[in-house]
């Protein structure tokens, strides 16, 4: 839920009586929690703040804020406490237990599987589908993630301990713990119930001193070192770890071998997720095997997910990133250069590329394409080139960020610096300011009278003077002016980003060269999703005019298409009416040659 950005809408103090309703909300939610306990978690005297944000699913959630640490969150009236709240209360919640580098996979957004969830010889916790759980990592009781159990443990045993066990709701590392003070959990030695785990807890001490384990003492990626695993199994990132044999000062280095016992044990009963997974790798592989080649790198990471990995989905599968454990198709690309199959660098602003492929790397030289796309699918290639040939637009939201001289005006709606809003949020909070505090003209309501925060925040120096009264539309705009502009760019089947300014526009311009030759040049393709190398080979069948790619001057990595004569016409009705691209994103149309006239 958490493991990705999400948008602050207010953030407010907590008073007197709403501080004993939220008191007496967390006694009824967490009837274990004494007096003492109680009062110490929600303070008289220290300050509290509650917080309302938006998820990146647009889900409304209310975070419980002491000391710059949230301690609850609350969705649909439903509380849930932090890590932050567990470490400091480790037994609020019954607990399961993982293999550290799981953890990684859990903070980028899957839920728990069963074959990762360690069985304990005391047994498992008694729950109930539905129960709200606690996740640690073992070996140490300080929990790591909050998640609600999807089985009773009856059923998780009856289960054969198959399928997803927990949906992870939030985890250590993930944008609701970064909101707090990113404090490392604590170090607590687990509960010793039994003379069997009191051995086993004496052998681990025996063991401290010959090799080295993995803590939570200072790094926080110390814990979640998964450097030695490997994706030989091809079932994607996520670990099915499940073995309980499988020793824990070196379940990195044998996470690899249970995973493929997993696979093998579960192979007909793979969740969804798990056969997205498994989909995803099997494109990826077979795309670096047989259709990039390194001439064509650097790649857009868009295109090589469009171009490359569609046309080596099977018939009858489709590509859905949302429903892989991955969730972005960036976090997929991050493991798989984990795995140093390949290199991704952000070659041009909030634009990732592929810069450079191992294909020596064994996975790839391993891996067999599957059949039916070897040599009996000419036909079917030649329809998965038509389809990687498919655009589609990215939407373009405009976006404005709170400046430090509009502070004052945007405090009181529970904002700060920096705080994101699209233009409609704005005109609302602007709207909402103007009537809270009484500024609508009496005479005339087409006017708004102009106080001292408006005044300083809206007027220039030579204004404040002489202007009393603003039109609604004009202190609208004057606000939007005064915000730092932003923009979201949300491409096909990936996730929105956000990045600083307006976008830039298609640049088309043209050039002289020698022989009073003209040529026209095409920059800042690559920031609404197209490779210009595609372009470049697309303008060039189009029009049968020479065109080459040429680095963009006075810049180190972006690049330009260039083609002979003035091509205009030709790139109008591609960009408008093939990629169906808003004419306001492009600029230079209105250079094209004039009809009947030969240029």
């Amino acid at each position: 839920m958490f493991s990705r950005a999400f948008r602050v809408r207010s953030n407010t103090a907590i008073k007197g009586s709403d501080r004993r309703k939220l008191r007496t909300d967390v006694a009824a939610a967490f009837p274990n929690l004494s007096a003492e306990q109680l009062t110490e978690f929600i303070p008289n005297k220290e300050e509290l703040n509650v917080i309302k944000i938006y998820s990146h699913k647009g889900e409304a959630i209310t975070v419980y804020m002491n000391n710059r640490n949230p301690i609850l969150f609350e969705i649909e009236k439903a509380l849930y406490p932090t890590v932050y709240t567990l470490w400091v209360y480790p037994d609020l919640l019954p607990a399961f237990s993982t293999w550290p580098p799981v953890l990684q996979k859990l903070a980028g957004g899957a839920d728990l599987m069963l074959p990762g969830v360690v069985v304990p010889s005391s047994g498992f916790p008694q729950v109930e589908r539905g129960t709200l759980c606690a996740v640690t990592l073992l070996g140490n009781r300080a929990p790591v993630a909050v998640a609600v159990a999807t089985m009773s443990t009856a059923e998780m045993l009856a289960a054969g301990m198959k399928g997803k066990g927990f949906a992870v709701l939030h985890t250590y590392m993930d944008h609701l713990w970064e909101y707090g003070d990113k404090s490392y959990p604590p170090t607590l030695a687990p509960l010793v119930t039994d003379s069997a785990e009191k051995e086993s807890a004496e052998d681990e001490e025996e063991m401290e001193g010959k090799e080295p384990v993995i803590s939570f003492s200072t790094d926080p990626l110390q814990h979640v070192d998964v450097g030695d695993l490997s994706l030989k199994g091809r079932d994607s990132c996520t670990i099915l770890l499940g073995k309980e044999e499988l020793d824990e000062n070196r379940a990195a280095e044998t996470a690899e071998d249970a995973n493929t016992e997993v696979q093998q044990e579960a192979e007909d009963s793979r969740t969804p997720q798990e056969q997205m997974d498994a989909l995803f790798n099997q494109c990826f592989f077979h795309a670096l095997k047989c259709k990039v080649k390194k001439s064509d790198l650097p790649l857009l990471t868009s295109t090589f997910l469009r171009s490359h990995m569609f046309s080596c989905c099977p018939a009858g599968q489709q590509l859905d990133i949302k429903k892989s454990s991955y969730k972005k198709f960036s976090k997929f690309l991050q493991c798989m250069q984990h795995q140093k199959i390949l290199q991704v660098k952000e070659l041009n602003k909030g634009v990732e590329s592929i810069v450079e492929v191992d294909w020596k790397h064994p996975d790839i030289k391993a891996f067999a394409v599957p059949e039916g796309f070897s040599s009996a699918s000419a036909g079917q290639d030649s329809k998965s080139e038509d389809r990687e040939k498919v655009y589609h637009a990215p939407e373009i939201i405009p976006l404005y960020g709170v400046s430090t001289k509009m502070i004052p005006l945007f405090q009181e709606s529970g904002h700060r610096k920096g705080s994101i809003l699209s233009s409609s949020e704005v005109r609302n909070i602007i709207i909402n300011y103007v009537k809270t505090n009484e500024l609508v003209d009496e005479t005339n309501k087409n006017f708004v009278k102009v106080n001292a925060i408006l005044c300083d925040c809206l007027l220039d120096k030579s204004e404040q003077d002489e202007i009393s009264k603003l039109k609604w539309d004009d202190l609208l705009s004057r606000c939007l002016e005064r915000l730092q502009p932003l923009h979201q760019v949300t491409f096909f089947g990936q996730e929105p980003i956000v990045r600083k300014g307006n976008i830039e526009a298609i640049d088309i311009t043209i050039a002289q060269r020698s022989s009073n030759k003209k040529v026209t040049i095409i920059k800042n393709l690559e920031l609404y999703g197209l490779d210009p190398q595609c372009v470049a080979n697309i303008l060039q069948q189009k029009v049968q005019a020479s065109a080459t790619i040429t680095p963009v001057p006075g810049t180190k990595d972006r690049v330009q298409v260039q083609i002979q004569g003035n091509q205009i016409h030709h790139l109008a009705k591609m960009l408008l009416e093939e990629y169906q691209l808003p004419r306001k994103y492009i600029q230079g149309l209105e250079k094209a040659p004039k009809l009947g006239r030969r240029k």
